[in-house]
């Protein structure tokens, strides 16, 4: 009996925005023990001997990312461009499928990188005996229904509720034609598997796994890096940094990424944030990197004005890129003025979706010199910061 033949379609199409990040960098690309998130996401399907073919469907503007992943495998076909939904993106997808006429086809969210063969294999066993099969999580907190997000109504059954995960798996003709006619159907579905119901296919569930997330926030990515890491001996580096800027005439300064109204601004190359360059050396110092002036020089105009959060998120991706995690990260600015404590919490938030790390991983301090020496004589700000990363030991 001929082994009938599996496709891959991957759904990588989407922006990521609430994974954090300041520069317009889409989740999937984000780096996770040095590798992007959807190379490890590609790389799970192609493990598993049962799959024939894998498609990827990325964003139009994604062309120059995806190119990064550098995977060499006959079965990974050129990638498509998504539509402005999931749904779409989908059906992009198949739509490039379905001149290999493949019988069975997996559709998985790219940012589910933990996928295991053993329930891939779980959803192909199922397309034994149903026309759709869904990996799926029993609900364990009790749920409430509010209308309004506050008034609670009703509180649901949790025994009868499950979380869908992916990969969705269908018998391809079947889930092809479902999709091309919900295309005139005016409501979004929102996976495949209400497509699948919606056309009146049988849908199953097998049991998912709690692994199988799918990276959504910011701590998510921290999470990605401690499963990752096992397995791998790692240790603990700390880095110093160290960064003084004097002012001259201005309106407000730049400290910890937040514009902060003064009578006076700080003088630098860039916008003279003190406090990020201070953070960027720290993390940079603790993995070996050199300082900032080597990575950005001061002679090289296209620095000149630039945000310092581009500095500390390069410093990010190549603590990122050598595997390693950012534990935590302590940054005290010393000054007369401006106040700083009304601006901690916005400098924390912006630190945090900058590296990718949750805001209890931050501290940031404020003391003044007791009107003593350069900044208490308000000629500028000082800012001394410290990094701890755990990285994998190379020794």
């Amino acid at each position: 009996m001929r082994q009938k033949s599996l496709a891959v379609v991957i759904v990588a199409a989407g922006k990521g925005e609430r994974a954090g990040g300041d520069t317009g960098e889409p989740k999937q690309y984000r780096l996770v023990a040095g590798e992007p998130v959807l190379a490890h996401t590609v790389a799970a399907f192609l493990g598993s001997p049962l799959v024939n073919r894998v498609l990827v469907v990325i964003g139009a503007d994604h062309q120059e990312a995806y190119a990064t992943l550098q995977i060499s495998d006959v079965r990974l076909m050129p990638p498509v461009f998504g539509g402005a939904t999931r749904q779409a993106s989908v059906l992009e997808g198949l739509k490039a499928l379905a001149p290999h006429q493949p019988d069975l086809v997996l559709v998985h969210d790219g940012a589910r990188p933990f996928v295991e063969p053993g329930l891939i294999k779980a959803v192909l066993d199922g397309l034994a005996e149903h026309d759709g099969v869904l990996p799926a999580t029993a609900v364990t907190d009790t749920i409430k229904r509010s209308p309004d997000g506050f008034a609670v109504t009703s509180t649901e059954d949790r025994a009868t509720l499950f979380a869908a995960q992916t990969p969705q798996g269908f018998r391809f003709p079947q889930i092809f034609s479902a999709h091309m006619r919900a295309v005139s159907v005016p409501r979004q579905f929102t996976d495949d598997a209400e497509i699948a119901e919606w056309a009146g296919l049988r849908v199953a569930l097998v049991e998912g796994s709690p692994q199988n997330f799918k990276i959504t926030h910011p701590a998510d990515f921290e999470r990605a890096e401690r499963m990752l890491a096992k397995g791998r001996q790692m240790e603990t580096r700390i880095g110093t940094g160290y960064d003084v800027h004097p002012f001259e005439p201005g309106s407000a300064v730049w400290l910890g990424g937040v514009e902060i109204p003064h009578s006076a601004k700080l003088k630098g190359h860039s916008d003279a944030d003190v406090a990020l360059h201070a953070l960027t050396d720290a993390i940079l110092g603790a993995i070996g990197e050199g300082d900032i002036g080597v990575h950005f020089p001061p002679s090289d105009m296209q620095w000149k004005g630039a945000r310092s959060t581009v500095f500390l998120k390069h410093a990010g991706d190549l603590v990122a890129k050598a595997g390693g995690r950012i534990v935590n990260l302590d940054v005290t600015i010393v000054c007369e003025r401006p106040r700083i404590g009304p601006h901690v919490a916005a400098m924390q938030a912006v630190i945090a979706q900058t590296l990718g790390v949750a805001t209890s991983r931050i501290a940031i301090k404020a003391t003044t010199s007791e009107q003593l020496g350069f900044t208490g004589r308000e000629e500028g700000i000082v800012a001394m910061a410290s990094a701890s990363i755990e990285m994998p030991r190379a020794d």
